[in-house]
């Protein structure tokens, strides 16, 4: 049992995925830290809040801040742009480049009478049972 979680464990992808959650728990920090200190400063300059996190409205006795909402959206966004722009875009590029698969033939075709998948040598249909030109 201990063996097989050891060998689950030290698989190659489980190890990347934890380094990646790692990696982008950090960015997130960053993210959030450069969004609370200039871009939040930079929104609330209008206002006469200290930063935009701080802009509510009450309704009934209840406190509604949007302002933080509106913040963490602002962290979201530009956490998926950088990562979008510096993580996916290039690794997208490099493995079109990279492509060492080679393309691999159909080996079946559609039936023309009621477009199931056949084996191209096939002269009748299995689904419909209709002959089959080659």
């Amino acid at each position: 049992m201990l063996k097989d979680f050891k060998a689950f464990i030290l698989r190659g992808n489980v190890v990347d995925l934890a380094i990646g959650v790692a990696i982008g728990a950090a960015f997130a920090a960053v993210v959030s830290a450069f969004t609370d200190g200039i871009i939040t400063p930079l929104l609330a300059i209008p206002g006469d809040a200290a930063s935009f996190s701080q802009h509510t409205f009450e309704i009934g006795g209840s406190v509604f801040a949007y302002g933080a909402v509106i913040d963490a959206l602002i962290s979201f966004l530009i956490t998926a742009a950088v990562l979008f722009f510096l993580v996916v875009v290039p690794v997208n590029k490099l493995m079109t480049r990279r492509k060492t698969e080679p393309e691999v033939e159909s080996t079946t075709r559609d039936c023309p009478e009621c477009l199931s998948s056949i084996p191209i040598a096939a002269r009748r249909c299995a689904f419909c049972t209709a002959a089959v030109a080659m």
